[in-house]
């Protein structure tokens, strides 16, 4: 899965859906996408990815007491 990172525009390849999608872990294991070469692999923070068209990340993914607020 590709998400994009907010500051840069660059694409991350996520590798780790799990975590992603986990409201209880704030960083997810991805690698940057932008260059020729083959990037190391690196942690990202939620708070800075969003879909490649610009929407944030659904706050079930982002916020565990979601239902709360």
């Amino acid at each position: 899965m590709l998400l994009q990172e907010k500051e840069s525009g660059d694409l991350i390849e996520i590798l780790d859906v799990e975590a992603l999608i986990s409201p209880t872990k704030n960083e997810v294991p991805g690698k940057n996408q932008a260059g020729q070469e083959e990037q190391e692999k690196a942690t990202f923070p939620k708070s800075n990815l969003v879909f490649p068209s610009g929407e944030d990340l659904p706050r079930c993914w982002t916020e565990e007491n979601y239902q709360t607020h």
